[in-house]
C-alpha cells in the first residue's frame, strides 16, 4: 500500500523540493506498528485500544494534514512521555521509514477525512438530481444502478474511477433529460458519502481501500495524457494542496466536462495509481515560509542547542531526504526524550508550535 513512489515525489516529500530519495509508506505496516509501538494502549482505533487517548478514527476535527498531525504529537510529546513512564512502558524509535507507515496507516482509516452530515447528504442527493436516475433499490435509467449495489461506497479510489468512467454517459443522460451537470464541493461529496453509506441497505459495505503497488503512478499521469496540462501553474501539487481523497474525486468530476472530449477511460489499477501519485505530491508539501521558519528556529531556543556543539545536539543539515511532516514526527519519537532533558537543564521550555509556525520551520530546515 506503498502511498506514493514516483519520480523521486513519493513517500516523505521535503517541503518546497522533492526528496531526492524515496521513502514508501504501507498501511498494513502501519497497523502492526500502531500496536507494537505501544500506541494502542493509550490511544483506540474505531473502538479497540486503551481509550485513555482520543480514538484516532473517530476524531470529530478532521482539519488535518501532516504538518498539523506532527504539530500536535510534539506538542503533545512530555505528556505522552510521562504517561509512558508512569505505565513502565519503553519510549519507542521510530525510523522515517516507520513514521511513514504510521502516516499511511491514519490515511487507510480516513483519519484525514473531514466529517460529514447524512441530513445534508440527504438533501443533495435530491438537489443534485441524483434520485433523477439511482434510487436506493432501483434504476430509473439505463446502465444506472441502484445505489444498494453501488460497491464503491466503500472504497474512495473505487468511486473515483466509476465517476469518472461514466462521466461521459451520465452527462449525456443529463442533456437528454435537460438537467444542469451538477458540480461537487469535497464537502457535498463528503456529505452525499455519509448519507448513503448509512443506509440500511448498505450499511454490510465495509470500509476499505488501498493504493496500489505499483511505482508506475507518473507513468500512467504521463501515458492518460494527464500531464499535457498539468505543469506549471496547472500542476496538481499546488491546485489540490491539502484536499483528502474525497476531495480529489469531487475535483476529477468537475474537471472532467472541461477536458478535451473523450476523456481517457481508466482501470481501477490505473485509478489507484493517479490518485496515489496525486495525493502525496499535494498532501505532502506544505506552504511553509523560510524566512518565517528562520524566525521561528531562534524564537523557540532551537538554536541554543543545535548551533552549540557542546550542548551534543547535531548540526542541521537538510539531509538525502529533506524535512516533512514524517520525518519531524520520527526525529523527535528518536530524540525528543534527550531534547526535553537537556532543555530542563537550560531552564528552556519544551517548544510547542501551530502548524504554521510547522511548516515554516520545515521550510527554513530544507534551506539550509
Amino acid at each position: 500500500m506503498n502511498l506514493v513512489r514516483a519520480i523521486g515525489a513519493v513517500g516523505v516529500l521535503s517541503y518546497g523540493a522533492f526528496a531526492a530519495d524515496v521513502l514508501g509508506g504501507d498501511a498494513k505496516r502501519g497497523e502492526q506498528l500502531f500496536r507494537t509501538q505501544q500506541c494502542i494502549h493509550c490511544h483506540s482505533m474505531n473502538g479497540r485500544g486503551g481509550g485513555r487517548a482520543p480514538d484516532l478514527a473517530r476524531s470529530i476535527d478532521r482539519n488535518y494534514n501532516p504538518a498539523v498531525m506532527a504539530t500536535l504529537i510534539w506538542n503533545h510529546a512530555p505528556q505522552m512521555w510521562a504517561g509512558m513512564k508512569s505505565e513502565n512502558l519503553t519510549t519507542p524509535q521510530l525510523s522515517p521509514d516507520q513514521a511513514a507507515d504510521l502516516f499511511a496507516y491514519f490515511v487507510s482509516v480516513r483519519y484525514f477525512e473531514k466529517p460529514g452530515d447524512a441530513a445534508r447528504g440527504k438533501q443533495l442527493f435530491d438537489s443534485k438530481k441524483c434520485a433523477a436516475c439511482h434510487e436506493i433499490n432501483a434504476s430509473k435509467a439505463a446502465g444506472a444502478p441502484p445505489v444498494a449495489k453501488w460497491e464503491s461506497l466503500a472504497d474512495p479510489l473505487l468511486l473515483a474511477q466509476q465517476m469518472w468512467n461514466h462521466g461521459a454517459k451520465m452527462t449525456a443522460a443529463f442533456k437528454e433529460r435537460k438537467i444542469g451537470r451538477p458540480t461537487l464541493t469535497a464537502q457535498e461529496l463528503t456529505d452525499l458519502l455519509v448519507y448513503l453509506r448509512n443506509l440500511p441497505e448498505t450499511r454490510h459495505l465495509a470500509s476499505h481501500f488501498s493504493f496500489s503497488q505499483s511505482d508506475s503512478g507518473a507513468q500512467t499521469f504521463q501515458s492518460k495524457g494527464c500531464a499535457e496540462c498539468h505543469t506549471g501553474k496547472l500542476a496538481l501539487e499546488s491546485r489540490l494542496h491539502n484536499q483528502t481523497l474525497t476531495g480529489i474525486a469531487a475535483a476529477m468530476w468537475d474537471h472532467q466536462a472541461a477536458m478535451k472530449q473523450p476523456p481517457p477511460q481508466l482501470s481501477q489499477e490505473e485509478m489507484r495509481e493517479i490518485i496515489g501519485y496525486i495525493w502525496a505530491r499535494q498532501y505532502f508539501g506544505a506552504n511553509g515560509n523560510a524566512a518565517r521558519g528562520k524566525r521561528v528556529f531562534e524564537e523557540k531556543h532551537c538554536a541554543s542547542c543545535h548551533d552549540d556543539p557542546a550542548s551534543g545536539a547535531p548540526k542541521l543539515a537538510k539531509g538525502k531526504n529533506g524535512y516533512s511532516a514524517v520525518v519531524m514526527v520520527s526525529a523527535l519519537w528518536g530524540h525528543g526524550p534527550r531534547m526535553s532533558e537537556t532543555m530542563h537543564q537550560k531552564n528552556l521550555e519544551w517548544p510547542r508550535f501551530s502548524a504554521q509556525q510547522m511548516s515554516d520551520l520545515i521550510a527554513f530546515l530544507n534551506s539550509l
